[in-house]
């Protein structure tokens, strides 16, 4: 046996090692894939696809790659810069402890992170009955009726809310009124959303000031229960001069809270919301964190975001689903309630879990807890010499304030060099919160913080005997909650462990195969990538702790911005936005204002293309904008002809056009810098919707070839997991001019230029950023390069290959597509009478999730593979999809009828398959797909949990909490 050669050391530390390990496509595959395509090279294949004229002539100026180790030490590094000081600023954001086992089997487990939008509800059971577990719980603690599965956070959950009443109440008048203790960030999110909708938004900073707004005209009114500052009261009189008025009365409550107190269904409030932060998921600087919206059930059909409700599949048996889907923006367009289409489902599922696993006796227990050392706070101080404030009325649940005047900077400075943060508030206060990490120690260290020089400190012994929570007798909840079974079952770590693993074992996500959803770019997630996330550097801090606690976050934020402006050619980025609706949302408010600092506030004309994304005109009607639709050609590229006419129709009032690049039909089209050209000539900006970034970062920059602003999907082209649907990140990129528009946040410190805060967090969904960081210091310009380049080439390698199965839609002059294809199955049902939902529900019994459904086109599926897939995954997805193709061939011939063939019936439970009598004109085996499409040995058969969901059902008898145990039975 020979000696291998001696490598070289540079060779053997290998610091692009990860590259590979991310692109999953090696370089004998590429040679194969290229034969499949008819291209002699990777470079002649995307040169013949992404237009010269829009070419970048210069790499991306990023660091070289570094290894996994080397990233994760550098990040180590940056997020010892943060200082985690205990918290005790509260406005919304609370320490909470993670229960160890939803910690590692949720939070950590790719089977979770790693899953897609429940859009096809039968590989979805698990998530979807884990949200219906967060709606029900949401229901019981508010008293409400209905629930929706998660917002993005609070303030912009209460920002909904205020167009929900607007659109649901009989009153006519514009004005919102705002109770002035409600978290300052959530009346600054409500401001800038009301100002483009001409809306008038009244805060009142006082009881007169309170009494008085309710006395004049309004539509809806906003209470923050408890008040921000801490005192509780009963709030019936007051909802009741509400209804006088014909108005709404929407209340901001704390969920820990209502399992002491009254809830606000059972006072008359018309719409709840919240956030669920602080039911085990840490501050993280932000987020991510699911909020809620409860509400009358006459207001259902108006709820924004998303809804799991009940329903039956074919076989009878109880089945969840997404419920009333008219609602979603994607059907109504500029007509839509919300441009909102994702959620934050990951953290609703964490949520939920924790309310399983405490139980309604365990999470009274904690809050017990909280309002005990709460009241045992107060005794102390009230020895040391401190009163509450006068509005407080000796109440609260857990939070203190009290008017310190001139000592209140020195009471925070002295905190803070004792390892605490305390809340300044209106100057002169002082507001101390407590939660379920609170210990007798950090009582004491209260007390001493709070003590004057020589005086005696006191001690809890003192005290703790027969203390009462400061809650008053009438406030006191005597109601039940959460009494379904799911909450009352699972309280040992074995019986958690297994319900979070059924639950699991119930979805398809990344983990199990490839999701080759169009649109929707389901990358990789790398292990490495997520482990920082729940470093307590990063985990434990509170987004409004002093910056320089925060230098850490500084850094991540500067660096990842300064990569992101690299990959996008964009000269300005804020990260604040929480969702790409939200960063579209930025966008147009920042061109808006752009105009309106010229003079030109009239200019409100939004041209859109008929092919964009449903967030697109839903986005313009929120910045008040008017939505002008152009045409597309027969190959879905912007008609330019129309284009140019409809840019001369409204020249004078033009704000901006928005597109889409490459388009949403998959296809890089060629005029786009003329089409920016001639938007700019008529006054005009260009927004370039980031959606599609995964096939243009190191090959083109919308920055450079025209666009103005774009918002960028994190959790798309950055790596950041879809998590079931959330959470996301939609930073918003600008060119210079457009720079001083970004959001500003003035709860922060951050200054506001015409646009105010977009999201609840200065840094929106903070704690997710560590991953996109991650990414890009591992892969460098040229691994991103790379990484576009084969995602392009696997969509050609998919298109070519099914061609003669499936004919791809829409492609360039030569044939081929950017990063994903439509394939054409709309022929099929004159054919054989298969649709396209056939397909794809016949792909669930192959293992696969489906691609995306009818979107853009009716009849087709979308196809995206990204560039994290092997050869041998994209080969068993084509050979699933020609199997498919087959079985209709056979339909087509007549052996199977129209009615009765393996896709008519799809997805077929195990279940189904061994029942005694079998009644079709197929097989069970040929149902039950398990071989052939490469499936033997190379891939564990997945069953689904249910057959094919009645969708129609669910709609007409809407349901949308836990099914009763007796369903099952």
């Amino acid at each position: 046996m020979s000696t291998p050669p001696v490598r070289p050391l540079a060779e053997l530390e290998n610091p692009a090692e990860f590259i590979p390990r991310h692109i999953g496509i090696t370089e004998a595959d590429e040679h194969h894939m290229l034969s499949a395509i008819g291209e002699a090279s990777r470079r002649a294949l995307v040169d013949g696809i992404v237009p010269r004229s829009i070419a970048r002539t210069s790499a991306m100026n990023l660091p070289p790659p570094a290894t996994e180790a080397q990233a994760l030490a550098e990040l180590r590094a940056m997020a010892a810069k943060n200082k985690v000081f205990k918290s005790f600023i509260g406005q919304g954001y609370y320490g909470t402890l993670t229960p160890a086992v939803i910690l590692r089997n949720v939070l950590e487990n790719p089977a979770w992170y790693t899953a897609y939008t429940p859009y096809q509800a039968e590989i979805s059971q698990g998530r979807m009955e884990a949200l219906v577990n967060f709606q029900t719980m949401v229901c019981d603690l508010t008293a409400m009726p209905i629930a929706n599965a998660s917002m993005l956070d609070e303030a912009t959950a209460a920002a909904e809310a205020m167009t929900l009443a607007r659109r649901s109440v009989r009153s006519q008048s514009n004005t919102f009124v705002v109770a002035g203790d409600c978290h300052p960030q959530t009346i600054e999110v409500i401001r800038t959303r009301a100002r483009p909708l001409g809306l008038e938004v009244v805060v009142a900073n006082c009881a007169d000031e309170w009494d008085q707004a309710l006395s004049g005209e309004f539509f809806a009114a906003l209470i923050q229960y408890p008040a921000s500052s801490g005192w509780v009261q009963d709030w019936a009189p007051d909802v009741q001069r509400i209804h006088d008025k014909q108005a709404a009365a929407i209340v901001a409550a704390d969920l820990l809270a209502l399992t002491l107190l009254v809830p606000p269904g059972e006072w008359g409030a018309d719409i709840v919301v919240g956030s669920t932060q602080r039911f085990g998921m840490p501050m993280g600087a932000g987020g991510p964190h699911a909020a809620f919206m409860a509400c009358r059930d006459e207001y259902k059909r108006s709820l924004p975001g998303r809804l799991v409700g009940v329903s039956i599949d074919t076989h009878g048996n109880p089945a969840l689903r997404l419920a009333l889907q008219t609602r979603e923006q994607h059907i109504r367009r500029e007509k839509a309630t919300s441009n909102i289409c994702t959620a934050q489902v990951l953290p609703a599922v964490i949520a939920s879990m924790y309310a399983v696993y405490h139980g309604p006796q365990g999470l009274r227990r904690i809050a017990q807890r909280v309002a005990s050392y709460t009241a045992i706070l107060a005794r102390g101080l009230e020895h040391l010499g401190y009163s509450q404030a006068q509005r407080h009325g000796g109440t609260a649940f857990d939070t203190l304030s009290y008017k310190t005047g001139e000592h209140t900077q020195g009471i925070a400075a002295r905190a803070v060099s004792m390892g605490a943060n305390l809340r300044v508030a209106w100057d002169e206060y002082i507001c101390i919160s407590l939660d379920e990490t609170t210990t007798r120690a950090e009582i004491e260290l209260l007390w001493k913080i709070f003590a004057h020089p020589g005086q005696a400190l006191p001690r809890i012994a003192e005290f703790e005997n027969g203390i009462e929570p400061l809650i008053p007798q009438p406030l006191r909840r005597t109601s039940d909650f959460l009494t379904h079974p799911v909450f009352n079952t699972h309280h040992s770590e074995t019986g958690m462990l297994r319900y979070i693993r059924a639950l699991s074992d119930k979805d398809l996500a990344l983990d199990r195969s490839m999701i080759p959803l169009g649109s929707c770019t389901m990358k990789l997630n790398a292990t490495s990538e997520m482990i920082p996330i729940t470093w307590p550097e990063f985990a434990h801090v509170h987004p409004f702790a002093p910056r320089d606690q925060l230098q850490g976050y500084a850094m991540l934020d500067e660096q990842l911005r300064a990569w992101l402006c690299q990959a996008t050619g964009y000269a300005g980025i804020s990260l604040q936005p929480n969702a790409g609706s939200q960063g579209e949302y930025a966008g147009l408010l920042a061109i808006k204002a752009w105009h309106e600092s010229r003079g030109q506030a009239h200019r409100k004309v939004c041209l859109i293309p008929s092919s964009a994304h449903g967030t697109n005109p839903a986005s313009a009607q929120m910045a008040g904008l008017q939505v002008v639709v152009t045409g597309c050609d027969a190959n879905g590229n912007v008609d330019m002809a129309d284009l140019k006419a409809k840019c001369e129709q409204h020249s004078a009032n033009l704000a901006c056009v928005m597109i889409t690049y490459p388009s949403t039909h998959g296809v890089f089209e060629q005029p786009v810098k003329e089409l920016c050209e001639l938007v700019h000539a008529h006054g005009g900006r260009v927004y370039v919707d980031g959606a599609n970034m995964n096939a243009l970062v190191g090959l083109a920059a919308p920055g450079e070839f025209g666009g103005d602003v774009s918002h960028l999907n994190l959790h798309k082209t950055f790596c950041i997991p879809h998590g079931g649907g959330g959470p996301g990140v939609g930073p918003v990129c600008v060119v210079e001019d457009l720079v001083p528009f970004l959001p500003g946040h003035e709860s922060a410190g951050i200054k506001s230029h015409g646009v105010g805060a977009i999201s609840a967090a200065p840094l929106g969904n903070a704690a997710v950023l560590p991953i996109s960081w991650m990414y890009c210091r591992m892969m460098g310009a040229e691994g991103l390069r790379q990484a576009t380049e084969v995602a392009i080439l696997s969509a050609n390698y998919v298109s070519a290959r099914l061609k003669d199965h499936y004919p791809t839609l829409y492609a360039s002059p030569n044939g081929h597509v950017a990063h994903e294809c439509i394939l054409d199955l709309r022929p099929l049902k004159e054919t054989s009478g298969v649709s396209a939902e056939d397909v794809a529900k016949r792909l669930i019994d192959y293992g696969f999730h489906a691609p995306t459904l009818s979107f853009p086109v009716a009849g087709t599926l979308m196809v995206e593979p990204t560039e994290s897939e092997t050869l041998d995954e994209l080969d068993r997805f084509i050979d699933a999809m020609v199997a498919i193709r087959e079985e209709i061939r056979r339909v087509e011939r007549g052996e199977w009828p129209q009615d009765d063939n393996p896709l008519k019936h799809a997805p077929h439970t195990a279940a189904a398959l061994l029942q005694g009598e079998w009644n079709h004109a197929y097989s069970r085996e040929a149902g039950a797909a398990a071989t052939g499409a490469g499936l033997p040995g190379r891939h564990a058969k997945y069953w689904p949990p249910v057959g094919r969901v009645d969708n129609v059902y669910g709609d007409r008898n809407l349901f949308c909490a836990c099914v009763p145990v007796s369903a099952y039975e």
